[in-house]
């Protein structure tokens, strides 16, 4: 562990300069300086009045947090088929309902729909990437092809459908599918 640069972060990220934190830990600037370059190490006695200064403690200070993985691939996509309404989900974003808002990737077979979802709060959007299709909220539907994008609050009930296919991104804001 780089305990200097995870010093440097943390000191930034509570917006102390140097000289603040070395004043409220009753240290030199200089001292402070080293310590977040590498060129000393603080006892740990040292280190817990930093520590606490700087609002945190030593086993906080210590607990590595699990790298957030960023970039997905199609190994984590999570696949669902739904042959009597001529469609296909894929999660592009595992356990996205943990998130705010869930990207899909959604492929409508010719004649294909999506089940009618009832009105709840929260954002849709969707971006077509091939074919056309029709988004149907409440009375009203509208057309959209490749290359069109769509965004409603979906407070009516809506759904998707699809004469020759489509494939989109479709986000929905809360989770939702």
């Amino acid at each position: 562990m780089d305990i200097g640069q995870k010093l440097k972060e943390l000191r930034i990220l509570k917006g102390l300069t140097q000289e603040e934190l070395a004043d409220r830990a009753e240290l030199s600037k200089g001292f402070i300086s080293q310590l977040e370059r590498d060129l000393t190490s603080p006892s740990i006695a040292t280190l817990t009045d930093i520590l606490q200064c700087l609002g945190t403690s030593l086993n906080e200070f210590f607990t590595e947090e699990p790298e957030e993985q960023v970039v997905f691939g199609t190994e984590d996509y999570f696949e669902k088929r739904d042959g009597e309404l001529g469609n296909c989900i894929q999660w592009i974003i595992p356990n996205a309902q943990k998130n705010i808002m869930e990207p899909i990737l959604l492929t409508l077979e010719k004649g294909g729909s999506t089940y009618p979802d009832t009105p709840h709060e929260g954002e849709e959007f969707g971006y077509v990437l091939q074919g056309s299709l029709v988004i149907h909220v409440g009375t009203k539907s509208y057309k959209a092809k490749k290359g069109d994008s769509f965004y409603f609050t979906p407070d009516k009930k809506h759904y998707l459908t699809s004469k020759a296919g489509a494939v989109l991104l479709w986000v929905s804001s809360p989770p939702s599918f």
